[in-house]
């Protein structure tokens, strides 16, 4: 079997194969919901927002009760409590800006200023938060009476809280901005809300500061929620970013865990208790996560009804004696998925980069390409320089691969002429074959190794080249200026079509005429099929066909010196010991 042939089609082949495997595991299609006026199976009515979530939200009765208040939980709000009229208070930072409701205090809106939905419209934002019922997607926090208050009111997200003005931003030469919000209670128990924004950073600290001025201890839970829209995209082939698991995720202090909100539907609710764990809603690259302190345990739950689902995190509740201050704290993230500000939250939080089960090789591949861009400054040369690195860390791997398929070249002639002595009859052809390897002292698969071994590699580049946010819309040069984008005029793809098809010049034909036609047209078949991959994928391609070509085309000069060198002393040798 010819090593080209063999490289070929096991890395298209594979590639695929897992690609597909991948896919199918964890972003199989969602169901498409009815048409207005049907009931599909196990598909529970359409409700508001609030009303289809707020039934779903995890009891307080199993939470303990700490002595002192250091650390959060979660919890659920009271029903049947009327809702007052809502006013928001508007935040600009640098990087974000965000609405936060007065009913709950909570963050609605949050719309990451410098990431526009496509290139070419820089007004129109990514929102990564939004109100609206449908596009629902919002964090709630609060905290949850548990003991020593009856049925009074508490400070759960339904409450009214109070700031003191309608609009903050940070000022230039502003490094942070904090913004604080009240609930007050008639009999003396009050709380503060307060959110820390930061200069360039999507990390959103929340501190609920609680002082207790009544005659009674008072114990209440914090508890973080998000809830979300489910959405059903349609799946492109020619855009892989639509296969990108949308919906929310728990690391449950062990393991990262994608929680499917069909599953949720079909099956019924998840829970799990964890220590050091975390929350979030995810898309390609953006993401809003919940993370609690560490050091307690916290529960878990998520629920799902009508068009959405409800991730929330319980855990302890602290005791607060009449006349006693404290804080509980919580940390937000909401924005990109930037892999330096979410190591700083928690270290597993960069999981949510969904770089799949290839995640071993992809998250070293990416610091290394992100160390190369601190140096370099170009994502577009990153990407060459490490293709580079990668290439030559394989070299001496390689190159068993291609002096097997230098000696195969050569060795083409002779083939053929056993192909058309023994062309009817093929036990002699492969017998012929077999004796002609042997005695040149060629292994026609011995570039199986060495292709297999790189073959997890190179597909670990191409998830970092998909899922890191850091090469969302980055330019390149001259007519390159998104490399997550599809080329605009196709000459990437072209040029990649035409380095396969001088690879293919390099290395031994097919003996097989139609093996020969099929491998032909293959240059042509990845043309069309990369002309629509971002432009950072078919620049990653490239160059490795390119240093590919490079590094054969070095391996036949060798290979064709080294037989030089062992024809030209025999010759001599006859001459003058022979006296022929």
């Amino acid at each position: 079997m010819e090593n080209q042939r063999l490289f070929i089609w096991a890395l298209f082949g594979l590639m695929a194969f897992m690609t597909w495997t991948a896919w199918q595991q964890d972003y199989a299609p969602r169901p498409q919901p009815a048409p207005s006026g049907q009931s599909p199976e196990r598909s529970a009515e359409r409700l508001p927002p609030d009303a289809a979530l707020d039934t779903a939200l995890p009891e307080v009765g199993d939470v303990p009760v700490l002595d002192r208040p250091d650390e959060d939980a979660a919890a659920q709000p009271g029903d049947g409590v009327a809702e007052p009229a809502e006013t928001r208070v508007r935040v600009v930072t640098d990087v974000l800006e965000v609405l936060i409701s007065s009913r709950g205090g909570d963050i609605v809106s949050a719309v990451t200023l410098g990431y526009p939905v496509e290139k070419d419209r820089p007004d129109d934002l990514i929102q990564v938060l939004n109100p609206s019922p449908d596009e629902l997607a919002v964090f709630r926090t609060g905290l949850r009476t548990v003991s020593g208050d009856g049925d009074r009111p508490e400070p759960n997200h339904r409450a009214e809280f109070i700031a003191e003005r309608n609009e903050y931003r940070l000022g230039d030469g502003e490094d942070a901005l904090e913004v604080a919000l009240t609930w007050e209670r008639d009999d003396g128990l009050s709380v503060t809300k307060t959110y820390r924004f930061e200069r360039g950073s999507y990390i959103i600290p929340v501190e609920q500061r609680v002082t207790n001025g009544t005659a009674d201890t008072w114990a209440a839970a914090p508890y973080g929620q998000i809830a979300h829209r489910m959405h059903t995209q349609e799946r492109s082939m020619f855009d892989v970013a639509t296969y990108s698991y949308d919906g929310p995720v728990l690391y449950n202090g062990e393991s990262y865990k994608k929680i499917s909100p069909d599953d949720l539907q079909d099956d019924g609710p998840v829970q799990a208790r964890a220590e050091n764990g975390w929350l979030a809603a995810i898309e390609h690259h953006f993401l809003s996560a919940i993370v609690p302190p560490p050091g307690q345990e916290y529960r878990y739950d998520f629920t799902a009804r009508g068009d959405n689902f409800l991730a929330s995190t319980i855990g302890p509740a602290y005791s607060f004696a009449p006349g006693e201050t404290g804080s509980v704290d919580m940390t937000l993230f909401v924005g990109p998925k930037i892999q330096d500000q979410l190591t700083q939250v928690a270290d597993t939080l960069k999981l949510t980069v969904d770089y799949g089960f290839l995640t071993i090789l992809s998250q070293p591949l990416f610091w290394l390409l992100d160390k190369v861009h601190d140096f370099v400054g170009n994502w577009g040369w990153s990407i060459i320089i490490v293709t580079l690195l990668i290439k030559l860390v394989f070299y001496k791997l390689t190159e068993t691969s291609g002096r097997s398929m230098a000696k195969m070249r050569k060795l083409q002639p002779r083939l053929k002429t056993i192909q058309e002595r023994y062309k009817d009859d093929r036990q002699k052809l492969s017998q012929a074959m077999m004796e002609l390897y042997k005695r040149e002292k060629v292994n026609p698969a011995a570039g199986c190794l060495p292709i297999l071994v790189q073959m997890p590699f190179f597909l670990a580049f191409y998830w970092v080249l998909l899922e890191s946010v850091e090469m969302r819309q980055a330019p390149f040069m001259l007519w390159i200026q998104d490399l997550s984008s599809r080329d605009p005029l196709f000459i990437l793809p072209v040029l990649m079509g035409a380095a396969m098809f001088g690879q293919q010049k390099l290395n031994p034909a097919p003996p097989d005429p139609v093996q020969a036609k099929v491998m032909s047209i293959l240059p042509i078949v990845f043309t069309v099929f990369f002309a629509f991959f971002p432009a950072g994928l078919v620049l990653y391609w490239l160059t490795n066909t390119l240093l590919s070509i490079a590094q054969q085309w070095q391996i036949n000069r060798v290979v064709e010196a080294e037989d030089r060198k062992t024809r030209v002393p025999k010759a001599k040798g006859k001459k003058g010991g022979d006296g022929d």
